[in-house]
């Protein structure tokens, strides 16, 4: 226990220091002096003042900083940033180089501000409240303020039963829990992605949503944290962050007293917008953690295509046997295969992955329209007089995080074995990175890539705390462990027959940064900081600990990796899928979500986990390992979990090797499912890249909650196994197992059915039971208000698929009217030569389509299909022609009236009916 002089006996014995975990008695807390507000300056929208210490210290976790500076601004209408900070000692912020701070907007004044700041002098409190009803948003009356060297304490009062939402990364429902509830901000490897502990990445935001409104508080600070909500002191629902360094660095955002998803926006103008992402990204992934060699990758690649299950991206993963799990775990198959030379980065195998057949396979993808991505991960082998390029250039270049000594490089334990970390805070390193993706995946002598994914880089190490010795730890884990098969001869034929197989330096020197007196709930090993990791005292070139940088190690290396192969492609957008990420790292990278389980509870787990990223954190190219990473899968699972993986972002099958394999081909049903969930993905996948391209423009999510749409139903307020795709399609799995049923809940609007849009509608909002839901379908509708750009039909390549007509779907509102755009341009550069962008409009039985024709499309419009429509038309016409008899169908049952036009879609129209 690690107490300091100042604290008396009584609050001793409420104090409780797990190993893992502190608890502390709360009335201790709110017991503490705090500060007192002294030496006020207000100009405009800037306001300082000095907090002074208020009494005898409390001390504890550390010694209380008796004088603080407060800064806060009103950077826009919209957006308060308030900075608590100890103005007599350097502390750790995150750098602006890994997250640029937004910039404030001069203009702006406390008088035309939405929220406003109010204080409390002695002692110190605030608060914030929206301006057009006072109504208080976050407020720390009653709650003393702590800061001290190795503590920091900020506690706000929230409302009976809120409505929070993020702080991320989690597996907990997305509603968060508010009895007794603790999230943990301090990056992992988390096999199995267990609920209620700290995961792979960090986003230390919330949303809370009332009847009133809508508004978040975003915490920039990348240090370990806990934040505390609990609904069992007597001051009512609370929310505390305990945060073990750095500095209190809050942007509070007012909003929306109407709409959740201005909120979002508001987040964006913050972090960075989602950076936009290929067009052929939105395709079908497939991966295995344990392909055998050559012939197995190529013999996946053939068994789809002879399936008829489009396939657009093979990745290889490293594949190699977990040190998570035993070798004698039950019904599974060991296999010990990668595609890399003794698991080191930057390597082929020579036998089982040679060159010239893996060069074979990337150039059948290209020639078929298909995209190839390995793993990269950031540990290197620590190997000397090997002849192993990316150790030895990087040891030439002294770009390896360093030991406490500030000399030799930290070692880890890692896939090759005894490992060292790149220092991504060293000027050197991004050279080095550049260069090493260059030559390993030049296109004419190496692998030619087309995106790249990272695992690992929390920064992962298997080695055992204290990590002593990690040469005996990597002989006692088999790392890196010997092959399990012999190699294919290196002429086997594939594709034909194949057979599937710099600041003012943080001083620490005074605190204990292995083990500080405040102890996170770190669910990593024995639960200190340094197990499973980078130790918390390695150093960075800049001076730098891990201890301050160590949840942003992972989003520095996803940025590093996205500089590396935009140099490499030139102009040209990437896609980079990474595991650990922190606030902002949307604007680089994707992110899947970890190693999951095949499990019924991880696949509705997973709904709430793509909810987070997608529509809170920003990170919205997304999505988790479809039919479970580990365990064995059924055919039941993985026909559900494909169905309604169609409907993430990110779109992959992958698994464990020591799993069976779960290709969607394996099983018919599975395979048909498949089928089923690719044709609908592919035909949306025009109106899912529209979307992405409003959210890069301005944070819109693409993904979006049901009470996002319908703020003031509270009977959505809960609801995270039903979520909107893009703006309108309401996609409702069935998750559970062994069941053709699914309870849905229609809001009190008009719904289409997304196959025959035969038209839902229940007054106030209504649960439904729908039944019959076979296993290789899923239950769709469509939201009454939007016009759907589709495509009329799948296809088996995004290449193919932009070849393929279009179809419209217009599906009124309540009201009787109807909205949506389409955007198009050539899917991979950066900045497009050319755009096409179109609006469409439906009002009194018209659509009017219309917007710039910049992109050609290349296809025709083959019809538009309208919903609601209560009788046969007597007339239908075209830009004010009527249309021929033969061209126009009406379902009298379903009231859907279909034109066919197939003109070219080269210019706007309209088309009306009477």
């Amino acid at each position: 226990m690690y107490l300091r002089a100042g604290l008396g006996f009584t609050a001793l014995v409420k104090l409780v220091h797990f190993a893992s975990a502190t608890v502390t008695d709360p009335t201790i807390l709110d017991a503490c002096p705090g500060y007192n507000v002294q030496n006020v300056s207000s100009s405009g929208a800037n306001f300082t003042a000095d907090l002074v210490l208020a009494g005898k210290a409390c001390n504890v976790f550390g010694e209380d900083i008796e004088q603080l500076k407060l800064e806060l601004t009103y950077e826009t209408k919209d957006r308060i940033h308030l900075k608590i900070t100890d103005p007599s000692n350097a502390r750790f912020e995150v750098p602006e180089t890994v997250l640029p701070r937004p910039q404030a907007d001069d203009s702006v004044s406390p008088d035309s501000a939405t929220i406003k700041f109010n204080y409390t002098e002695s002692p110190f409190s605030f608060s914030i409240y929206r301006t057009s009803t006072e109504e208080i948003l976050f407020s720390t009356a009653s709650h003393t303020l702590i800061f001290e060297p190795q503590y920091l304490r900020v506690k706000t009062n929230l409302p009976p039963d809120a409505n929070l939402y993020g702080l991320g990364e989690h597996t907990d429902s997305f509603r968060l829990p508010t009895h007794n509830y603790t999230r943990t901000f301090w990056s992992r490897d988390a096999y199995g992605v267990p609920n209620n502990t700290n995961l792979y990445g960090n986003h230390p935001v919330y949303f809370e949503h009332r009847n009133t409104g809508t508004h978040g508080v975003f915490l920039l600070n990348s240090n370990g944290m806990d934040v505390k909500i609990n609904d069992t002191e007597s001051t009512g629902m609370t929310l505390e962050y305990n945060v073990i360094g750095g500095v209190l660095d809050f942007y509070f955002l007012a909003g929306s007293e109407s709409d959740p998803v201005e909120l979002a926006r508001q987040y964006a103008k913050v972090v960075g917008a989602p950076a936009e992402v290929p067009y052929w990204s939105f395709g079908l992934h497939q991966c295995r953690f344990g392909y055998h060699d050559f012939v197995d990758v190529a013999g996946v690649i053939s068994n789809y295509s002879a399936a008829q299950i489009p396939l657009e991206t093979m990745w290889t993963d490293i594949g190699t046997r977990s040190p998570h799990i035993p070798l004698d775990h039950a019904n599974t198959q060991v296999f010990c295969a990668d595609y890399m030379y003794k698991r080191r980065v930057f390597t082929l195998d020579p036998y089982y992955f040679p060159l010239d057949r893996m060069r074979e396979i990337v150039d059948y993808l290209h020639a078929h329209d298909q995209r190839y991505i390995v793993m990269t991960d950031p540990a290197v082998a620590y190997v000397s007089g090997e002849d192993y390029g990316a150790y030895e250039r990087g040891t030439d270049a002294d770009i390896w995080m360093k030991a406490a000594n500030g000399s030799s490089p930290f070692l880890g334990l890692v896939w090759p074995g005894v490992t060292v970390f790149p220092d991504w805070f060293n000027e050197k390193t991004q050279e080095y990175w550049t260069n090493e993706i260059k030559l390993f995946y030049d296109p004419d002598t190496g692998l030619d890539i087309d995106g790249v994914w990272i695992d690992m880089n929390e920064p992962a190490s298997f080695c055992n705390y204290p990590c002593t010795d990690p040469f005996a730890q990597a002989e006692e884990q088999d790392l890196p462990p010997a092959r399990a098969t012999l190699p294919p001869d290196h002429d086997t034929p594939i594709f034909g027959n194949a057979q599937s197989r710099n600041r003012k330096r943080v001083d620490h020197s005074h605190d204990d940064v292995q083990n500080p007196p405040y102890a996170i709930a770190n669910a990593a090993g024995t639960g200190a900081l340094s197990d499973k990791t980078a130790y918390t005292d390695a150093i960075h070139a800049n001076g730098l600990i891990e201890y301050d940088t160590h949840n942003i190690y992972g989003t520095m290396m996803s940025t590093a990796t996205r500089e590396a192969m935009l140099a490499r492609r030139p102009g040209q957008r990437t896609l980079i899928i990474t595991r650990s990420t922190f606030a902002g790292a949307g604007a680089h990278v994707g992110k899947w979500l970890g190693d999951n389980l095949s499990q019924w509870y991880q696949l509705r787990e997973s709904l709430s986990g793509i909810l987070g990223m997608a529509s809170v954190y920003q990170v919205p190219m997304v999505g988790a390992d479809i039919c479970g990473f580990g365990d064995n899968t059924t055919e039941t699972l993985c026909a559900r979990w494909a169905l309604a993986g169609a409907f993430y972002p990110f779109m992959r099958n992958h698994n464990g090797d020591t799993s069976i394999s779960q290709e969607f081909y394996r099983w018919p049903t599975v395979a048909q499912a498949a089928r089923n969930a690719l044709d609908i993905r592919y035909r949306l996948i025009d109106y899912i890249y529209t979307a992405f391209h409003q959210a890069h423009a301005d944070g819109t999510p693409v993904l979006n909650p049901l009470w996002y749409k319908f703020p003031k139903d509270a009977n959505t307020f809960g609801i995270d196994t039903q979520f909107f795709f893009g703006d309108s399609i309401l996609v409702s799995p069935v998750v559970e197992e062994n069941v053709t049923s699914v309870r849905v809940y229609y809001p009190e609007e008009a719904f289409y059915d997304f196959f025959d849009l035969s038209r839902t509608y229940y007054q106030g909002g209504a649960t439904v039971d729908l039944n019959d839901v076979n296993f290789t379908s899923i239950p769709l509708s469509i939201k009454g208000g939007a016009v759907l750009p589709l495509r009329e039909k799948g296809a088996m390549t995004t290449t193919e698929l932009r070849k393929t007509d279009f179809e419209l779907v217009v599906a009124p509102a309540l009201d009787g009217t109807a909205s949506g755009t389409l955007y198009l341009d050539d899917g991979i550069s950066l900045e497009p030569a050319s755009t096409t962008t179109v609006s469409f409009t439906y009002q009194d039985k018209k659509l009017t389509v219309e917007g710039s024709f910049g992109h050609p499309t290349d296809v025709n419009v083959a019809r538009v299909r309208f919903a609601d429509v209560q009788s046969k038309p007597q007339n239908v016409k075209l830009n004010g022609n009527a249309v021929e008899e033969g061209k126009i169908a009406f379902d009298s049952e379903r009231g859907v009236l279909d034109v066919s036009l197939a003109i070219p879609f080269t210019e706007g129209f309209t088309i009306e009916y009477q």
